[in-house]
């Protein structure tokens, strides 16, 4: 299935879980191997990230009445929800001194971890076409032909929208840093 299929699918997934949480289960299956890898790079614990990942599911399924369907990725939602409970459990150990001496060595990512969140809200800021190239160009890692064939537009285009983002988005997070 191609991913321009595949689109209109997750949306109506999402609309049938907003209506019915039992309806959940397979966003939660597409989803689970990506939000599981994505917080296991940043915990190192395999407890742990099952934890989070737990977590982040658990407060996806609560909140799933509120998702707003705007063209991007249902992942693209639970990752930002996984980077914001990676740093969450990184602040309250920190601040109870739970940390263990090898995670205080990767407390550098906790800034990491505050970029991308910072970058996510970012990114939802731009324009639409310029917002899903961003998305599947970096969170879905297609190529710029992929793109091109999704949209409906030259892969040149799809390397200006491109373009224009990443500027943007530098623009951006040079005001947030002034």
């Amino acid at each position: 299935m191609s991913a321009v299929e595949n689109v209109p699918d997750e949306r109506l997934l999402i609309e049938a879980a907003q209506h019915d949480p039992a309806r959940f289960a397979e966003l939660y299956e597409q989803n689970f191997d990506r939000v599981y890898a994505f917080v296991a790079r940043r915990v190192r614990d395999r407890d742990l990230a099952e934890e989070i990942t737990a977590e982040v599911f658990h407060q996806a399924l609560a909140s799933i009445g509120r998702f707003e369907w705007r063209g991007v990725p249902f992942a693209a939602w639970l990752l930002r929800m996984a980077a914001n409970a990676v740093n969450d459990r990184w602040k309250t150990q920190s601040r109870e001194g739970e940390l263990p001496e090898a995670e205080l060595e990767a407390v550098g990512t906790d800034r990491a971890l505050e970029r991308q969140a910072m970058l996510a809200k970012l990114v939802d800021t731009l324009p639409d076409d310029q917002r899903l190239v961003v998305v599947r160009r970096f969170v879905d890692q297609r190529s710029i032909r992929e793109i091109a064939e999704e949209m409906g537009r030259s892969e040149g285009a799809i390397k200006q929208l491109q373009f224009r983002a990443l500027q943007s988005l530098k623009e951006r997070v040079r005001g947030n840093h002034a």
